[in-house]
């Protein structure tokens, strides 16, 4: 297993420079890359950053972000996809929108999240399965899958399509850093851009940036929830470190805040994309 705690490296700088200061904010600004693009103005067509699509195998991209529940997994997603062609899937965005929309996936979800439960196995892989049908290319899986069941579900899964795993990356974040960032997260559920009350607050309290639309804390923000979470992760999600590192594709990068992480993960990726 590799692990990484460099501080941010030359070639993430460099090319942060060479994109000038606006993708530098969206890249280690705290707002979401939803947000965070709402927010600019439009750019004229030859200062777009130009996303990386290739890969110096040829082989798209297969990865997994693991780690407790509000290290950051979704931020991580959000600011690797201003710089690399990832398509990417939040199982929790996945659920959200199932729940918003009052499916029967995602009434049953519904009741397992306002306690504090995590999702049953067959409900998310089912949802999981269903969103990566639809893309052809590189993309990344955040919050799945959660125990060895849904893992080896799957591997099933992507073995069938003859698109196996080639990375699995963890995030390794104290747990008293994740505890204050729960606590005070807001979500615009329909589009799940994420704020905090401290470090990334909304323009208008309680309103959504982009929409205006009401933000709602989520049921299982508050830390007798969190600990629940937790207590299930290190029961349930732990071991797959072992499992992945077991065949080879798991990569580990630690840190207190996702500013410290990200340019880890960039120089990460940096080596495998063209």
């Amino acid at each position: 297993m590799l692990r990484y705690t460099s501080s941010l490296n030359g070639k993430l700088g460099s090319r942060l420079a060479a994109r000038g200061p606006s993708s530098s904010q969206r890249w280690h600004g705290s707002v979401s890359s939803e947000a965070a693009a709402a927010a600019e103005p439009d750019m004229p067509l030859s200062q777009t950053p130009v996303l990386r699509s290739l890969t110096r195998t040829g082989t798209p991209l297969r990865m997994l972000i693991l780690g407790a529940p509000g290290a950051g997994k979704g931020t991580q997603s959000a600011r690797i996809r201003q710089a690399f062609d990832v398509a990417a899937i939040s199982s929790g965005d996945v659920l959200r929108r199932n729940i918003a929309e009052q499916t029967a996936a995602g009434r049953q979800a519904a009741a397992a999240v306002a306690s504090g439960r995590l999702v049953s196995d067959d409900v998310i892989v089912e949802l999981i399965r269903s969103e990566l049908d639809r893309i052809p290319g590189n993309w990344l899986l955040d919050g799945f899958p959660r125990n060895q069941a849904q893992a080896q579900a799957l591997d099933a899964m992507l073995a069938a399509a003859g698109q196996p795993l080639n990375a699995v990356v963890n995030l390794q974040v104290p747990e008293a850093a994740i505890l204050q960032r729960v606590v005070e997260r807001y979500v615009h559920v329909a589009s799940g851009r994420v704020y905090n009350l401290t470090y990334n607050p909304p323009k208008v309290a309680g309103r959504d940036d982009v929409t205006g639309e009401p933000l709602e804390h989520r049921p299982d923000d508050n830390p007798d929830a969190f600990r629940c979470r937790l207590a299930q992760y290190h029961e349930l999600t732990e071991p797959l470190l072992d499992y992945y590192a077991q065949r080879g594709v798991l990569t580990s990068f630690a840190g207190d805040t996702s500013d410290v992480i990200f340019p880890q993960f960039y120089d990460f990726l940096d080596r495998r994309f063209v």
